[in-house]
């Protein structure tokens, strides 16, 4: 059995493309996914499944919410070992959990724009990209940010973010699992 973190891109922002978390689980449990539990209504799905190929998967999960709500949301999925990665890679130490975002790269960037994100960036922000994940510490909030706004153009990839409060939520729910 496998255990997956699904990261949804784009639900229930701002009553726009809304998936209720009780339908997501039921499309999850349709699709032979066992133990699935979300976590809050921003897109966060933990659960096993037998299946291997979790690209597979999410372009399944995608479609049938499409198929159900007509919208096709962008999902990302991980594995523990890649969530653990990105919390132990993590290079910033701080105890505001609202101002430490990690942005799930779908893919290592090829030609990622970093100056240009060196140039957006406030006095106050830091950022680090590490493999498949950027890390951004914004203490004067992600909304404010020009850096946060251009984190996926910079990079040419899909991005899908998460604050630190979430990520060390969904790696708690995986470890309370094992």
């Amino acid at each position: 059995m496998n255990t997956y973190i699904a990261l949804f891109r784009g639900i229930n922002v701002v009553g726009n493309r809304s998936l209720p978390m009780s339908d997501l689980v039921g499309i999850l449990e349709r699709l032979g996914c066992e133990r699935v539990r979300t976590y809050i209504q921003s897109g966060n799905a933990v659960f096993w499944s037998r299946r291997n190929t979790s690209k597979k998967l999410a372009e399944e999960i995608s479609a049938k919410i499409l198929e159900r709500h007509g919208f096709k949301p962008a999902v990302l999925m991980l594995g523990v070992p890649e969530l653990e990665e990105a919390v132990k890679n993590n290079p910033f130490k701080t105890l505001d959990g609202k101002a430490l975002h990690f942005f799930f790269l779908e893919s290592h960037p090829k030609t990622p724009d970093l100056d240009g994100l060196r140039a957006l960036k406030s006095n106050s922000e830091e950022f680090r990209l590490n493999k498949k994940v950027f890390y951004l510490y914004a203490p004067d909030g992600i909304g404010r940010s020009k850096l946060a706004a251009k984190v996926e153009k910079s990079l040419g990839i899909p991005v899908t973010a998460r604050n630190w409060n979430t990520v060390s939520k969904l790696l708690a729910m995986v470890k309370a699992e094992q």
